[in-house]
């Protein structure tokens, strides 16, 4: 069994097949060197797959029962050292769950190929979305690209036999001892060049119990979902979307929940299991027009005129550091940079303010939301970020802007969000904290705060920008409309 994105023992689909057809098990997990030699040297996601990998390991001896089993953990190039472990092992099969992303794709293909070579079988099962690839389609056949009718047809759909469980327990004494030379502890960070983050001090517990402690939490608040979403300062989220992830709480088991509990009326569970759909139908996006890692869903918009040079290299590093001069964006940026998370109403707002505001290629901020995020996942940021840009599929029209005054006002109103990662601008009265530019020189002072030295001036008018942005769009359209 190779694990990757599936840090889990329970409702395991490839676990699951695995221990069911065969006699003796053995687990595996490479850190990937192609991977992690492109990340900071102290990245919370590597933490927390060490982290969770500790708890899968005893997980795994707990279920078998026997004290030399448990998960072989190694570092090396995955598409090299799964065929080289499996010959080592002497085993008949390589189990894993599906993985849709490009470079991932090509890895199982090699993996695939060098197994075959060795009369190794190489089976993969579906465990990380409910309806996958084509699965879902149209009337023509063709993939959705728009969300309310893949919604509709995937609640349709849906049903026991797509939600059940993948029990492991009762096939649990096919797990077997690992060799006695592969019984080693799981690496430290250290051992594969990593440092120790700030994950402990942020609270995030990682591996099948910190999701389990996380849902439990959540289900009590879920009735209230759709009310409080969309307030940073308010915990409305279920915080989840690191641990969907990694896979270390089981998608099924989520979607089930929603769905009983929106069966039962709850607008609140309807609502979340609204956005696990989301979470499928971009991940089918992915699957199927797999030019959007590079390009724009529309390719028309591939003919944007985004600020170049210079100027957009200043006004992206603004953006990146939240010294934008708008407090809303600048907090969720130090948000992001000081934790690894954002919240959505915020990933949302940033985004626009980037593309639309600042003219900047969706691409610059998809990336280093891809470099910042623990929950990053190439199908959900690359979604949200052509979707905030006007670029995706359904995506909002590029004419509707945020304006980043309104959003502050209207999701932070009070300012608590703003506070905590601007303390700078926490003496000044509420209104300004959302607008320090149009505060009283009074207010100013009193609250010690110098606009250009305690906080930047904005980098720009949004009327202005905003103005700028329908021109850049329109450009496009009206090439559109000259063909």
């Amino acid at each position: 069994m190779w694990f990757r994105r599936d840090l889990r023992c329970s409702d395991n689909a490839a676990l699951h097949q695995a221990l069911q057809d065969c006699g003796e098990v053995y687990c595996a997990f490479v850190f990937d060197s192609v991977i992690l030699e492109g990340l900071p040297r102290e990245d919370r996601r590597v933490e927390f797959i060490r982290e969770s990998l500790v708890q899968l390991d005893d997980a795994l001896r707990a279920l078998s029962g026997r004290a030399g089993a448990g998960v072989i953990v190694r570092h090396a190039v995955a598409e090299n050292e799964i065929p080289r472990l499996a010959h080592e092992l002497g085993v008949h099969a390589v189990y894993a769950n599906h993985d849709y992303e490009p470079l991932a794709i090509a890895r199982d293909a090699a993996v695939r190929s060098a197994l075959a070579r060795g009369r190794v079988a190489f089976h993969t099962s579906k465990d990380h979305v409910i309806f996958e690839r084509d699965e879902l389609q149209t009337q023509g056949g063709k993939p959705y690209v728009v969300f309310t009718p893949y919604r509709t047809a995937w609640l349709k759909k849906v049903d026991a036999f797509y939600l059940k469980p993948h029990p492991v327990e009762k096939h649990a004494q096919a797990l077997a001892e690992r060799p006695a030379g592969l019984r080693k502890s799981v690496p430290a960070l250290r051992d594969i060049g990593f440092a120790t983050t700030n994950l402990a001090s942020l609270g995030l517990r990682a591996g099948e119990n910190g999701a389990r402690a996380l849902f439990n939490n959540f289900r009590s608040r879920m009735e209230r979902y759709h009310e409080t979403r969309d307030f940073p300062a308010i915990k409305g989220p279920s915080y989840l979307s690191v641990h969907l992830r990694f896979g270390t709480i089981s998608l099924r088991q989520l979607a089930a929940a929603a769905q009983q509990a929106s069966l039962r009326g709850s607008a609140g569970a309807r609502v979340w299991l609204s956005e696990l759909i989301w979470r499928d139908f971009y991940f089918q996006i992915l699957a199927n027009f797999p030019h959007v890692v590079t390009h724009s869903f529309k390719p028309a918009y591939d003919a944007i005129e985004w600020e170049r040079d210079g100027h957009a290299q200043t006004l992206f590093r603004a953006w990146c550091e939240g010294c934008t001069g708008y407090p809303i964006v600048d907090a969720a940026m130090r948000q992001i940079n000081q934790t690894g998370y954002m919240h959505n109403r915020l990933r949302m707002i940033t985004a626009s303010f980037l593309c639309k505001d600042l003219g900047v290629d969706w691409r610059w901020g998809e990336r280093y939301f891809a470099e910042k995020l623990n929950d990053f996942d190439l199908a959900a940021n690359n979604g949200g970020w052509q979707w905030a840009s006007s670029s995706g599929c359904d995506a909002q029209p590029y004419f509707r802007i945020f304006s980043p005054l309104r959003q502050s006002l209207r999701f932070d109103a009070g300012g608590q969000f703003i506070r905590k990662y601007l303390p700078q601008l926490a003496a000044l009265p509420t209104a300004a904290q959302h607008d320090p530019g149009s505060a009283r020189p009074v207010d100013l002072a009193a609250a010690g705060v110098v606009l250009g030295t305690d906080y930047p001036r904005p980098l720009v008018d949004h009327g202005l920008a905003r103005a700028k942005t329908l021109q850049r769009y329109a450009a496009v359209k009206e090439k559109l409309s000259d063909r």
